[in-house]
């Protein structure tokens, strides 16, 4: 599985991210590509927090189960449900969206291993760096791919 936090696949990603067009159509989901791109950014967040957050109750109980699912190999399957803190509805302006998430993934990149992951992730708990590195890079390559970028 690639790592965002090596040089190849963050400059994949974020060329791949440059491609990406405001009219560009998903090819499943309901966000468009502005929304998107504010989704993901949100979950940039959590691992790159200071602070840590609240774990839901649901990632105790099956969490752990899940987990493995966000960095192997295996491509997520489309439509999965979004936990209601990353869902974005309202619209958003395109530029805004694409230059604050290039900044965000380069923001996670720069603080490389030592800066990532000070905390447990409020569903799936404690990951390894590496696994925050490949857990980011198989989210927005999932969404890269929605819309065929």
């Amino acid at each position: 599985m690639k790592n965002l936090l090596e040089r190849e696949a963050y400059e994949e990603v974020t060329g791949r991210l440059q491609s990406l067009q405001p009219e560009a159509q998903p090819q499943w989901g309901k966000m468009n590509a502005a929304q998107m791109m504010a989704h993901v950014q949100r979950t940039f967040k959590v691992a790159l927090s200071d602070e840590p957050m609240p774990r839901m109750m649901i990632g105790r109980l099956i969490g752990w189960a899940i987990k493995p699912k966000l960095y192997n190999e295996t491509p997520w399957k489309q439509n999965l449900p979004t936990a209601p803190d990353f869902i974005v509805k309202d619209e958003r302006d395109f530029n805004r969206e694409m230059l604050g998430l290039l900044e965000t993934i380069d923001q996670f990149h720069r603080a490389g291993p030592d800066g990532i992951g000070r905390y447990p992730h409020p569903m799936f708990g404690k990951f390894t760096k590496q696994q925050w590195g490949q857990s980011m890079y198989k989210h927005l390559d999932h969404h890269l791919q929605q819309f065929a970028v």
